[in-house]
């Protein structure tokens, strides 16, 4: 597969990456982190969470915004663990065939653009996250001696 694709290794600048034009689709474990950088890159998501809150954030990709698809993890897992697959290989192609071809494909790229394009405008000077950590600041001041 000369020339397809790239494999890192170790830390790599995964905001950098996410928004490079090639990118056509996230895998990640819905760390919250994860997920804002996912949405706010406006790339939809194939979600594979691994434990506590992840499995949340996944519902939140998946079922609310719907900007993801599930491959199917059901409970807790490591990925340290090799003893135990809890998610199967078919449902990871099947993941990312929906994510990146037919109509409901373009409407996930559709709606994670425009979830991008509102995080864009909330942290605009005069928009909601702009302002609210404005305002955090503001009051955090106003305890000063």
């Amino acid at each position: 597969m000369e020339g397809k694709g790239w494999i890192r290794r170790g830390w790599a600048p995964q905001v950098l990456i996410l928004d490079h034009k090639a990118i056509g689709g996230f895998v990640t474990h819905c760390g919250w982190n994860s997920t804002l950088e996912g949405l706010t890159a406006g790339v939809p998501m194939v979600t594979w969470p691994l434990f506590a809150d992840q499995f949340y954030n996944e519902k939140l990709v998946t079922d609310v915004l719907r900007v993801g698809v599930e491959v199917g993890a059901q409970e807790w897992s490591r990925w340290i663990d090799n003893k135990k697959v809890s998610v199967k290989r078919d449902n990871i192609e099947k993941a990312v065939t929906q994510l990146m071809a037919g109509e409901e494909a373009e409407e996930m790229r559709n709606q994670a653009r425009a979830l991008k394009e509102m995080a864009r405008r909330a942290t605009e000077e005069g928009g909601s996250s702009y302002s609210d950590l404005n305002a955090l600041i503001d009051e955090l001041r106003s305890y000063r001696s």
